[in-house]
């Protein structure tokens, strides 16, 4: 992944942002009718934000746990330098129920966000990681529950100065 160049966010762009993460199917006009701004207002700043990549997509955010994946585990991953991350990251992203992986520092190489139809599946999804030559060992935790679900208003809020 290459470095991102930071964006200096305003206090329209939080409202923008906040206003389509709360309401992601309003329409252009209606938002800048909410936020008193010119359509071509709005416009413009969506363009710029997804140019420079503040905006990653507008697409549904899907529950796994309601199309039946209701186990969520975090699998560190140690692999063989030799091979390196690419290969197992291909591996990994043949996997439908790796949901993400990070290379990470400390003593395991990639962490890895992983769902399951149930504990015994689980199994099945590990089975399948570790089947690769290139990863040595795979450590794994169960998800309980979800305290705090995955969010950015708090950071774009902070980040506007507010």
């Amino acid at each position: 992944m290459n470095a991102v160049q930071p964006v200096q966010l305003d206090d329209l762009d939080a409202r923008l942002l906040t206003l389509f993460a709360e309401e992601p199917r309003i329409g252009v006009l209606e938002c800048s009718r909410r936020l008193g701004v010119a359509r071509g207002t709005v416009q413009a700043r969506l363009d710029k934000l997804v140019e420079r990549g503040v905006i990653a997509g507008f697409g549904p955010d899907v529950s796994p746990a309601a199309i039946g994946f209701g186990v969520t585990s975090f699998v560190t991953l140690e692999i063989s330098q030799r091979h390196g991350h690419d290969p197992v990251t291909r591996h990994l992203a043949a996997i439908p129920e790796v949901l993400e992986a990070h290379t990470i520092t400390g003593s395991s190489d990639l962490l890895c966000r992983i769902v399951a139809r149930s504990n015994t599946d689980l199994q099945r999804v590990i089975d399948q990681i570790v089947s690769y030559e290139g990863i040595r060992r795979a450590s794994t935790i169960i998800a309980l529950a979800e305290q705090i679900p995955y969010r950015v208003l708090p950071l774009v809020r902070s980040a506007a100065g507010g």
